[in-house]
């Protein structure tokens, strides 16, 4: 059995980075027959975080599945990330997280002590959520993935989805972009210990604290940034809610050293995937450079809320915000629909 072994040598790719790409998901999803059922309030057909399902008039189930190969080497910070990606689905939605299901596949030549701590950082991040994990499943395979399927309950009412955002939102972020090009980077051993605690801080806060900031005010829409990126998600937001996101590139907020390795071409693959279906559903400001844009359409891992957010209620809502994290950020705005889905400037 292997104790001392890099998780990340066991993968090609890593976290969300390791996701289909969005226009070959998008071809085959779109063949696929859609489900006619009226308590079905969101299934896939606008690509959203999660599926609604009402139970009655008072609770509405949401429920999500995401896992994915390693993007750290300690087994305990894997398990963490995984779980935190996987419940930011819930509160992308608006809901509370209630329970979880693990869903690990593990290689046989592995130490058993590794598997058990993937799973305790899994509970552990789960328990701060404040739901439970009630079982899982296991398979034997050469490459380690881990994550969840959680279910979560809502209101009718707090029920939050991509497809609403109105003209003259105000769009806000509440992590830092930079994730997938710093994991390729750590990966390539270019990083040193202080920059992997940071970026893996980033990825193991959960999105419950920025879903709670927004009680009480008047949030049209929201999603998680993950594997397909800002402009990717921003993509699915302003199609679904037939507008133009216009997205500030020089607000938004940026991993310290993230444009660098760009610039040195350390780039995940799911970047060019990204870049492949997104490429004629952006206009892009001559001023942006490459590495600019190579981090907006970089493909995140366990990433942050982008808020489609009422002028009124911004102030309050970074107020609350302050608390939690440092890196939130007014980075675009909610338009009229225009000639491209997105405007990046």
């Amino acid at each position: 059995m292997l104790e001392n072994i890099k998780l990340t040598s066991l993968t090609k790719t890593s976290g969300c980075a390791a996701k289909i790409g969005p226009g070959v998901l998008h071809g085959i999803l779109s063949s696929l027959p859609k489900f006619k059922d009226p308590n079905l309030l969101v299934g896939f057909d606008t690509n959203d975080d999660a599926c609604v399902y009402k139970i009655n008039d008072n609770i509405v189930a949401i429920q999500t599945v995401d896992f994915f190969p390693p993007m750290v080497d300690d087994p305990y910070t894997f398990g963490q990330i995984a779980a935190a990606n996987a419940l930011s689905d819930i509160y992308a939605m608006g809901g509370n997280p209630v329970t979880a299901m693990n869903l690990l596949c593990f290689p046989s030549c592995l130490d058993k002590s590794i598997m058990h701590d993937i799973l305790a950082g899994g509970y552990d991040k789960v328990k701060e959520s404040g739901a439970v994990i009630a079982g899982g499943h296991t398979i034997a395979d050469p490459t380690p993935k881990y994550g969840l399927c959680v279910t979560g309950f809502a209101h009718p009412s707090e029920i939050l989805s991509n497809s609403n955002a109105k003209t003259g939102d105000v769009l806000i972020l509440t992590k830092p972009l930079g994730i997938g090009i710093m994991n390729t980077a750590a990966k390539a051993e270019l990083l040193d210990e202080s920059k992997i605690k940071e970026i893996t801080a980033i990825m193991c806060t959960l999105n419950k604290y920025a879903k709670e900031c927004t009680s009480g005010l008047e949030v049209h829409a929201c999603t998680d940034i993950t594997g397909f990126s800002l402009v990717g998600h921003s993509h699915e937001m302003a199609s679904g809610s037939n507008k133009t996101i216009e997205i500030f590139s020089q607000s938004v907020p940026i991993i310290d050293g993230a444009l660098d390795y760009a610039k040195m071409g350390i780039i995940p693959e799911g970047m060019y995937n990204n870049l492949d279906y997104l490429k004629d559903k952006f206009t892009l400001a001559s001023n942006i450079t490459q590495e600019l844009q190579d981090v907006l359409i970089d493909p995140q891992t366990s990433g942050g809320l982008l808020i489609s957010i009422t002028e009124k209620n911004v102030k309050e809502f970074l107020s609350r915000i302050e608390e939690f994290t440092p890196y939130a950020r007014i980075i675009g705005q909610v338009v009229d629909k225009g000639d491209k889905p997105i405007v990046i400037k």
